[in-house]
């Protein structure tokens, strides 16, 4: 007895030595990784989402990354793309998430991030928590005007439809001026390019919503003197002799953000890892669509029946900067094409100084109050820090160091120093707020 119960003793005081060095090396495996990382894997937690998207150039990024294998190489095999009816359905559809059949994220106008958390166009006025993960693109939107004002040759100054305008209105006919979304980035173009011209948003002009697959049958049949949204349908405007653009949003604010990629809060507190390999195959994409060889390509691409379903003609030549106004007005190789990624990603970096141009705007119009804490706003739905971590891992060079991409200058003079929104405000002459 003696002599085998010292080695069971020393067994036994070996395997609990074993097994806290053990445990101490599990604690700090999994203190190293993100948070449930060590029990689940190193993968993504799930094998997709389903993402939204309306038939816009803009969305070529999200189609791309399915088309090209980007989701499957970052391990998201399953991800369902998934033409949205018009804004209105795609956030209906994020407020049901994909856990009632709706969607987890979408290829969204910016501002909606903002609108949605707030609850501001909800249903309800029900707070949906969203991020904005990253800038989709830059420029490339256009402002259109009706054949009717064909022999005023409307480019960047709005105001001489003033005139026009009041001449129709005294003949008791209605006018429109149609946007995608109320509060969206469409609706904030064609509202800063009429007041620039002198001309209220609101009062001498009906601004309504048209989904933008329907603009150019709108326009058409006379339900509209003007529209903004983007491409490809401005030039399928021009291409069909209907209408011409006034101008392409670049020259109204040249490198303006527009779409981005926004999803549910929810889903990416619960999916950090799916989250960031999503966030890298649409980046991925993004550079894929900034390159100037692969532009025949997107087109072609995006073009056919189960995405878009439009002529690649409507599409190819804006992207490359080749603008076709119409009425005989063209210019070819111009710096308006629409831009995926930028140097160091910088087009595709999710400036938090953008979106408070975007929450300023919409206190301007009335969708916020003044009073809004407009920083906390931002810092609540920007997630600048995910970017900056995917964009790491793909080993981009060059990345933003700073979330303010400084002073902004408007065609008009207009300046926004986003350290200071209210002078921005102040400095406006038509607006609905008293600031």
């Amino acid at each position: 007895m003696t002599t085998t119960s010292r080695p069971l003793r020393s067994t036994r005081r070996q395997f609990l030595r074993n097994a806290a060095n053990t445990a101490a090396l599990l604690a700090a495996a999994k203190a190293a990784l993100p948070a449930g990382a060590f029990a689940q894997g190193a993968g993504p937690e799930v094998k997709g989402t389903k993402l939204g998207y309306i038939a816009l150039t803009d969305a070529s990024p999200l189609i791309i990354a399915k088309e090209k294998g980007f989701y499957d190489r970052h391990g998201l095999p399953d991800m369902d793309i998934a033409k949205q009816a018009s804004w209105g359905a795609t956030r209906d559809n994020m407020a049901l998430g994909t856990e009632r059949n709706g969607i987890d994220g979408a290829h969204l106008l910016r501002p909606k991030v903002h609108l949605y958390t707030t609850g501001k166009v909800m249903q309800s006025n029900q707070s949906l928590p969203m991020y904005t993960l990253l800038n989709l693109n830059e420029d490339c939107q256009g402002i259109s005007v009706s054949n009717e004002y064909k022999d005023l040759k409307i480019e960047k100054d709005s105001s001489p439809l003033k005139a026009a305008f009041e001449r129709k209105k005294a003949q008791g006919k209605e006018l429109t001026a149609a946007m995608t979304f109320p509060g969206g980035t469409h609706d904030l173009w064609i509202r800063y390019w009429l007041a620039a011209g002198g001309i209220d948003p609101d009062s001498d002009i009906k601004v309504i919503v048209v989904p933008p697959a329907q603009m150019v049958a709108n326009m058409k049949v006379g339900n509209m003197d003007c529209f903004c949204v983007g491409e490809p349908w401005n030039e399928q405007l021009v291409n069909q002799n209907i209408g011409y653009t006034a101008l392409t949003t670049g020259e109204l604010w040249f490198r303006h953000p527009e779409k981005i990629l926004g999803m549910r809060a929810d889903w990416v507190d619960k999916n950090p890892r799916a989250t960031k390999a999503l966030m890298m195959a649409v980046m991925e994409a993004q550079q894929w669509c900034d390159k100037p060889e692969n532009k025949d390509e997107m087109a072609a691409i995006i073009g056919r029946r189960q995405w878009f379903n439009v002529p690649v003609p409507d599409i190819i030549g804006r992207i490359k900067g080749d603008i076709n106004y119409g009425l005989g007005r063209t210019a070819k190789g111009t710096n308006l094409y629409m831009k995926f990624w930028g140097e160091g990603g910088s087009t595709s970096y999710p400036w938090k100084s953008l979106d408070t141009w975007f929450v300023t705007e919409n206190i301007r119009w009335g969708k916020f109050d003044p009073a809004i804490d407009i920083k906390a706003l931002v810092d609540k739905t920007n997630r600048s820090d995910l970017w900056i971590e995917a964009a790491k891992s793909l080993g981009v060079s060059g990345i933003p160091t700073s979330d303010s991409r400084g002073v902004e200058t408007f065609f008009d003079g207009m300046k926004f120093d986003p350290a200071d929104p209210m002078a921005y405000l102040r400095a406006q002459r038509i607006k609905r707020v008293t600031v």
